[in-house]
């Protein structure tokens, strides 16, 4: 079994809540494009570039980038980079969207795809005046912001009469070269049932080995019922954390991990926990980096980190969104010692 390596784009300017410090992370476009530049170069398949307005990992007052003006630009500094943009409908209209998808694509064809969130932080919604029905209506309005952006990119005119959205005639011209691949993740069954219905791919927290394959059999099946297909794509988020011997690794895991509840990301952390569905307790550990990522542990040698990450492809796993810190550096280091040991699909093919 082969699975895609790719990474998490820290809009944020670093992924550790706990460390204050992360040398030349940053929120600035400066860092961005040396990580998208390097990252290219080197192989990785996928990034995610997740939409938040508030900075979740280093508090609300401090900066953070824009997804989709941050895309474009990674797309146009890259040259066979997927860039996997996180959007929330509840901040968008799916006309205006399906447009600036296209607009994409035509800058870098065949590389856009799509994480559709249904979104979780009410003050976020509040300061930035999104729309944020209750929990299991949120789904609903992503299948029908999915049917619209699907619609405008295969038919024109377009019309669409649902619950959220109503277009008459509507024109989005040029269409994309080919259809952005659709991602979206939730774990409650209102979720999931959606996503099975409106979603090409599944993108789920990071967990263990058991958990994923509950996941990918419990997603496969839906849309089997639904479309007579299994999932196209399983990506998982992961922080991976490589080093010479297993002792120095589990030394720089101690480090992050040390909680401070009185951190300026902690009262997003406890928001998050209320608003979402979740299918288990998130831990304080896990709460130190954020989407679970610490759950696969994928901390030690480069063997161990790789033996780790082929056990997830058997699972189900197609691709790994890696998490860490410094970003640049470990990409780099995880690029030369881990890419070896792991088979990934051609990505000249994947992205074709």
């Amino acid at each position: 079994m082969s699975i895609n390596l790719g990474y998490w784009t820290p809009v944020y300017g670093g992924f550790l809540r706990n460390v204050t410090d992360e040398g030349r992370m940053a929120a600035t476009w400066e860092h961005i494009r040396e990580v998208s530049v390097k990252a290219d170069r080197l192989g990785f398949h996928t990034t995610l570039v997740p939409e938040l307005y508030l900075n979740d990992r280093k508090g609300v007052e401090a900066p953070s980038l824009e997804a989709w003006s941050l895309s474009a630009a990674i797309l146009a500094v890259t040259d066979r980079l997927r860039v996997m943009t996180a959007v929330r409908p509840g901040f968008h209209l799916p006309a205006v969207l399906a447009k600036t998808v296209s607009t994409l694509d035509s800058i870098a064809p065949g590389r856009v795809s799509l994480n559709v969130v249904a979104a979780w932080w009410a003050e976020e919604a509040r300061q930035f005046g999104g729309n944020f029905p209750a929990h299991d209506e949120r789904y609903t309005q992503a299948k029908e912001f999915v049917d619209v952006l699907n619609g405008l990119w295969e038919q024109t005119p377009f019309s669409y009469a649902g619950d959220h959205y109503e277009f008459e005639g509507t024109i989005v011209e040029p269409k994309p070269s080919s259809h952005p691949v659709v991602f979206a993740g939730g774990e409650s069954d209102a979720g999931r049932e959606a996503i099975a219905d409106f979603a090409d791919a599944y993108v789920m927290h990071g967990g263990t080995l058991d958990e994923v394959r509950s996941n990918v059999a419990d997603m496969n099946a839906r849309s089997e019922r639904i479309h007579g297909r299994p999932i196209a794509e399983f990506g998982m988020p992961a922080y991976v954390i490589v080093r010479d011997t297993e002792a120095e690794a589990q030394r720089e895991l101690d480090r992050i991990t040390t909680v401070d509840p009185d951190s300026p990301g902690y009262a997003s952390f406890e928001e998050f926990k209320r608003h979402s569905n979740l299918s288990l307790e998130v831990s304080r550990r896990e709460y130190s980096v954020g989407t679970r990522g610490l759950r696969p542990n994928l901390v030690g040698t480069a063997e161990q980190v790789a033996e780790r990450i082929n056990d997830y492809a058997e699972a189900g796993i197609t691709l790994l969104l890696i998490q860490a810190s410094p970003l640049d550096e470990e990409l780099e280091r995880i690029a030369e010692q881990v890419f070896p040991l792991v088979p990934q699909e051609a990505l000249a093919t994947a992205l074709r």
